[in-house]
Parts: structure tokens; sequence; C-alpha cells
């Protein structure tokens, strides 16, 4: 799985202890990890988990501190979701650090289904939609150190207009201001079919692209990666499933 370079309003009043979640223990089993798709930690014989901390070491190389990191499938089915999980799960390995993944493919959100999480109190559109809405309510823990999940909620009609939105920006500054040990993954939509991953760019540091290995054409990859600033464009991760 290698990387190849190539609206007036004010801050809300969010204390630290609110946003900020502690790093705790896993509680999931070696079999639940498994089961949702994540890597584990003492793997170290699998060459998969090898494969996401290379990644990570790549990454964190480019961005300073809390960095928002971008993860968009070239085409659906390329394994997008998967890759940013993983990667999430791979930052929060780290012990002075910890992850959080947010679900910004409105149009097929998975994380939270994937990860078994029952999103009672909504998630990302819910918290956008609702201005007096507690951002604590809606990131979840996900049963693995250090990993959250804000998933992606209420079935919205259009996507573009909510990342586009101040509120969008706010939330991500709130969260990167609050918690400078916390890394943020977007887990977003394929490139290809809509101007979602385009929009959701201008508020990443860092755009990693996933192709389907056998999948995605080298055209359509190439066209894909067309569509970032190379300065945030950290390569192409070729990835042999979901």
């Amino acid at each position: 799985m290698p990387v190849l370079p190539t609206d007036d309003q004010q801050p809300e009043a969010a204390s630290r202890h609110e946003i900020v979640r502690r790093k705790g223990t896993s509680s999931l089993t070696p079999v639940q990890l498994e089961a949702r798709s994540l890597i584990q930690r003492d793997a170290v014989a699998r060459p998969e988990v090898d494969a996401f901390r290379e990644l990570r070491t790549k990454l964190l190389a480019m961005g300073d501190g809390n960095s928002i990191t971008l993860v968009v499938p070239v085409s659906e089915g390329s394994g997008g979701s998967f890759v940013s999980r993983n990667l999430a799960a791979a930052l929060a390995f780290e012990e002075s650090r910890s992850a959080l993944l947010i679900d910004c493919d409105l149009r097929s959100p998975s994380q939270h289904a994937t990860l078994q999480v029952a999103p009672d109190h909504g998630g990302l559109i819910d918290y956008l939609d609702q201005p007096a809405k507690d951002l604590a309510e809606v990131i979840y823990d996900t049963g693995m150190a250090g990993l959250q999940l804000l998933p992606a909620g209420a079935d919205p009609a259009v996507g573009g207009e909510y990342f586009s939105s101040f509120r969008m920006r706010l939330l991500l500054d709130t969260l990167r201001s609050h918690d400078p040990d916390r890394r943020i993954v977007l887990d977003g939509p394929p490139v290809r079919g809509t101007p979602d991953a385009r929009i959701l760019a201008d508020l990443a540091d860092i755009v990693v692209l996933v192709a389907g290995y056998g999948r995605d054409t080298p055209s359509a990859i190439a066209q894909a990666a067309a569509s970032f600033a190379p300065e945030k464009f950290a390569g192409v991760v070729f990835n042999e499933g979901v």
C-alpha cells in the first residue's frame, strides 16, 4: 500500500474538557478489531499494519501539530473508508496522541456501521444544522484507545453546502485549537462524480488519494490527483481491498 509522491458568529464557548477525549485503554479484543476492519497495534507481523505505520510516518513529516488529513477515493468502491479508518487507528497508536475520524462521505456514510458505533445523539450534519448542539455529544468512543468517531449523522440532501459553511470551518478550528495532540482524519467522498472532495480539500492540510488496485485506471487516477493543490497532495495509496 505505497504512497507515491507526486454569518458572523463568534467561536462557541467550549471548554477543553468538553471536546478533548482521554486516551483510555482499548476495550476491544483482537477478534472485535478484526470485525471492525481495524488494524491491531500488536500485530507487528501483518503487512497492512506496517503499511499504515509507514503512511502515518510520511504524513506526520508533512504536517505541523494537529494537522487535518483528507482521505478520498478516486471512485466509489476504491476503499477510501478503509484507508481513512486505519490511518486514524495508526495515528492513535502513538501514546501521547489521539485521533478523530470524521465521516464526510455524506452520500454513503459507513464508518459508524463498520465501527459498530450507534450514533444515538446524531453526527456531523446534526451538529452543523443545530447551532445549540453540544459538540461532545456527537463525538463517540470506538472502543479502541485514542480513536474517536464523528459520524456523518442525519441523511442530508446536499453535501457541498455543509462543507463550505462557516460552521464547518468553525468546527474544525474548534477541534484543532482545543486539543493540539489530536490528529483529525476526514473520510471523504469519491473524487469522481461530486465536487465534495474538492471542497473538503480546502479545509484540509494534507490530501491522500486512494486508488483501487486494478480498478481505477491510470488516467482516472491522474485526473483525480489533478483536482488538488500540489502543496497539499501527499500521494496515492493503492488499495487491494475495502
